[in-house]
């Protein structure tokens, strides 16, 4: 009889974890983006108003070159070694943001600083 009762409780959080994660990583109802250089804001976008275009950021002697696209930002090219602001892809959650450290920047849905986050709770 305990067996069952916790199996069922173990059941009912592993089941609860599975819907909270993917309420927290859906693509919020956000079109307003930020991109950020060491904190400080270089642009802010409305993704629902802008077209589609590509524009470059440099940074030194290197750069990033951001896409918007059917109203969806990432960054498609970067003047650095791991790329990793490439491979992440269009930006879809505020738990998540576009981050480049080479090259200091961040891309992320604009007011994700006052809100609480996934990992805060």
């Amino acid at each position: 009889m305990k067996i069952k009762i916790l199996i069922g409780v173990a059941a009912l959080i592993f089941l609860g974890g599975v819907i909270a994660s993917v309420v927290m990583l859906q693509a919020p109802h956000k079109n307003k983006v930020n991109i950020l250089r060491d904190g400080k804001v270089l642009y802010s976008l409305d993704l629902s108003k802008e077209e589609n275009r590509r524009f470059e950021i440099p940074y030194g002697d290197s750069s990033n070159t951001v896409e918007i696209k059917d109203g969806s930002i990432r960054v498609c090219e970067a003047e650095c070694p791991d790329k990793t602001c490439v491979h992440t892809g269009w930006l879809r959650s505020s738990a998540m943001p576009i981050v480049c450290l080479p090259n200091h920047l961040v891309i992320e849905f604009a007011g994700t600083d006052g809100e609480i986050d996934a990992l805060a709770g």
